[in-house]
């Protein structure tokens, strides 16, 4: 995927400011900033739940910004995404929250009734089993823990088969120890599918630890760009510079 001059806004207000980056294949790339600096809103861009004002993103060789509805409910169908406060239909069970991202290939009628293909239940089994919720396959998801509804996500964006995940602030509402395993986990599974990943995260420290790349934003501007290594103080010290302690 490559984003060349991004911008986007609300309310008259511009949040992104001629954003330009590449996600190679086996790239790992987190953002970094502080808050309101348009993570959130960049990771939403790419899937076109923000709506940029200006840019291109081509993936897949389409530029994404200039497709149609039916276009991109298509292009859609391969960008899975995490989302920080979960998104899970609380009263539906861990498997069916899973089957839920087969939704964009699956008919109206057969998902009104959850009628999926046998094989989209054994995926998502096999997946459960990989993010190690096996035994709680039947619960409801609001008898989950915050990890473990997390890890449902996780699954829900894999069914997919995806050729790229969006993961916007995945560990914000973890404590610190579930946040490292859920961040581990994530990276494991895109190494071993092969899937890149692009994830606004705010723990600079877990972003260095699990990232290939990192990028910085401050004020919908990027203000660096390099491996975790590269990212020393004074790099820190323009990303967070108007960041009131």
């Amino acid at each position: 995927m490559e984003v060349q001059g991004l911008c986007a806004g609300y309310a008259g207000r511009s949040i992104l400011k001629n954003v330009d980056f590449k996600v190679g294949p086996e790239d790992f790339v987190a953002i970094i900033g502080p808050s309101g600096a348009g993570k959130s809103t960049l990771i939403r861009c790419i899937n076109r739940l923000v709506e940029p004002s200006a840019g291109t993103i081509r993936f897949m060789g389409r530029d994404v910004v200039g497709l149609s509805q039916s276009e991109l409910r298509e292009t859609r169908r391969h960008i899975g995404m995490i989302f920080q406060e979960f998104n899970l239909i609380e009263r539906m069970s861990v498997i069916d929250n899973v089957l839920t991202g087969r939704l964009g290939y699956t008919g109206t009628l057969r998902s009104l009734f959850r009628a999926f293909k046998h094989e989209n239940v054994r995926h998502a089994l096999t997946l459960l089993e990989r993010v190690g919720l096996t035994e709680h396959v039947d619960k409801r998801a609001d008898q989950l823990s915050g990890g473990q509804r997390q890890r449902v996500g996780i699954a829900r964006a894999l069914i997919q088969n995806p050729k790229l995940m969006l993961v916007d602030e995945p560990t914000s509402s973890l404590d610190p120890k579930i946040a490292r395993e859920v961040m581990r986990l994530i990276t494991e599974i895109s190494h071993e599918l092969g899937i890149p990943v692009l994830c606004n995260i705010h723990d600079v420290q877990l972003a260095t630890e699990f990232c290939s790349r990192i990028i910085g934003l401050q004020d919908g501007v990027k203000k660096f760009e390099g491996t975790p290594a590269s990212l020393d103080k004074s790099a820190l010290d323009e990303i967070y510079a108007m960041e009131v302690l």
